[in-house]
């Protein structure tokens, strides 16, 4: 329109900033079979932007790391180490659930052997980003090997694997996160838009498997991952 004349705009905003609530984390653990007290984490987390339901942002990483425990549970496999499911609250403004996660487990930091997030959507993935050291990559490629099957055989070192778990990989502990297809995320992204009909369902089943692969491998290392 600019090159019509001028413009005018009217915006309307609302954003507010309301005081806190008390509000939780949600833990579920698959106990391990042989080293119990090494914990993997999968995990995304239960708050929305106020605009939408969440579902990309991240209704999706909730169901998918449920989803990753269920398909462990259906197939009767049984990790090594426990596997640790964790719906994080507040990441949107804070990340309380993260950050209060990690305080209260200061001392049992040395036994979180990994901790992966899924935040990035519901799209097809496309490998796994992991933070731990480049040198980790020799350990993983046997994964990335299985995943290759489904389209999602890209492995990427990335420092930063999500903003939940962020608190932990500071203190060491191995960052994984799944790589996905986002060319339409941010369509939608914090926005009223963000609903459930933007979910793909066999998309979601691909993130699911994935998670799952990756967690249950890690669960089952012979040798510590490079922290």
């Amino acid at each position: 329109l600019a090159p019509e004349g001028p413009v005018r705009m009217r915006l309307l905003l609302t954003p507010q900033q309301l005081p806190d609530a008390v509000s939780y984390n949600v833990i579920g653990d698959l106990k391990g079979t042989e080293r119990p007290e090494q914990v993997v984490i999968v995990s995304g987390h239960l708050d929305s932007w106020d605009l939408g339901t969440g579902a990309i942002d991240d209704g999706a990483g909730v169901a998918v790391s449920m989803q990753a425990a269920n398909l462990m549970q259906q197939l009767h496999l049984r990790p090594k180490r426990t596997l640790r499911v964790i719906a994080w609250m507040n990441e949107e403004n804070g990340t309380a659930g993260g950050k209060t996660y990690a305080r209260e487990n200061e001392k049992e930091i040395a036994n979180h052997f990994a901790a992966m997030e899924t935040d990035g959507g519901a799209g097809h993935p496309l490998g796994i980003n992991f933070g731990s050291k480049p040198e980790a990559r020799a350990l993983l490629e046997p994964v990335a090997r299985i995943l290759q099957d489904s389209g999602a055989g890209i492995l990427n070192f990335s420092e930063h694997a999500g903003a939940d778990i962020d608190p932990l990989t500071k203190q060491g502990v191995p960052g994984f996160s799944p790589i996905q297809d986002n060319r339409t995320y941010f369509h939608y992204h914090h926005t009223a838009a963000d609903t459930l009909d933007k979910i793909v369902p066999h998309e979601l089943a691909e993130n699911a498997a994935v998670v799952a692969v990756t967690a249950y491998a890690l669960a089952n290392l012979e040798q510590p991952l490079p922290r």
